[in-house]
């Protein structure tokens, strides 16, 4: 049993809409990908891989969440960059088949763009009913996915691939509004470094800075006449620049 909250991925519709997406491409490539027209099999491989990486990537990046808020902006961008080659896939189908992408004004496309993802819903068999979730929302697309024509799944995925895009593209606006607030692992550790600093220069009885009054920390120069020699440094540094000679 998955524990719950322990995979937060599962709630964001971004991760299912991005496995509705790699469902179908795999589809898609197993129905429309033959000898003729990918005689190496090397569409098929490309498609597929960058499919799976959206979904993947996003699981990963969201778990590092606590650990990394980088890691996780950065591996949520990998998802996005990869669904942009996807989409671009199938933009080359449709033109090498001579025809064109939907037009936005299209009744298809507005179609395929009003249709909404249901929230999730599972208690405690997540996996489970994770996987009964997605099929249900993929399902919601049948009547372009499951079409005989190539060009009507490619424009449907195409919609996809774009609105799964600018979803991606909030959720990182989103964590980047909390790592401005929260800062990212590296901060988290530096504040917790600096904390036991001062802790320990309280504990060893070390002056006070002669600016604000603060105690002071022991650091070592890196640069100018004095570099590799220890003095006091206010351990509020860079707020404050007091500094102390080590008798």
């Amino acid at each position: 049993m998955i524990e719950i909250g322990k995979f937060g991925y599962f709630w964001l519709d971004t991760w299912v809409m991005a496995n509705v997406v790699q469902l179908a491409t795999q589809d898609f490539c197993t129905r429309f990908l033959n000898q003729n027209n990918d005689p190496c099999g090397r569409q098929y491989d490309q498609m597929t891989q960058a499919a799976r990486s959206a979904p993947a990537n996003i699981a990963e990046g969201n778990s590092r969440h606590s650990t990394s808020k980088e890691t996780e902006m950065k591996l949520t961008d990998v998802a996005r960059a990869t669904l942009s080659e996807l989409a671009h896939d199938y933009q080359n189908w449709l033109l090498r088949h001579e025809s064109l992408p939907w037009s936005v004004h299209s009744q298809e496309h507005q179609t395929v763009s009003r249709i909404t993802l249901d929230r999730p819903a599972y208690k405690d068999d997540v996996l489970h009913q994770s996987s009964i979730h997605i099929l249900a929302q993929k399902h919601k697309f049948d009547a372009w996915l499951k079409s005989d024509d190539s060009l009507s799944v490619a424009n449907c995925l195409l919609v996809l691939c774009n609105r799964l895009i600018l979803m991606i593209s909030r959720q990182i606006e989103s964590q980047l509004d909390t790592f401005r607030v929260e800062g990212g692992f590296t901060e988290g550790l530096t504040a917790e470094r600096l904390a036991y600093r001062k802790n320990q220069s309280v504990q060893a009885d070390a002056p006070t800075c002669p600016v604000c009054g603060k105690p002071m920390i022991k650091r070592v120069a890196k640069k100018g006449i004095n570099s590799g020699k220890e003095f006091w440094s206010c351990s509020s540094y860079p707020e404050c620049n007091g500094t102390r000679k080590i008798s």
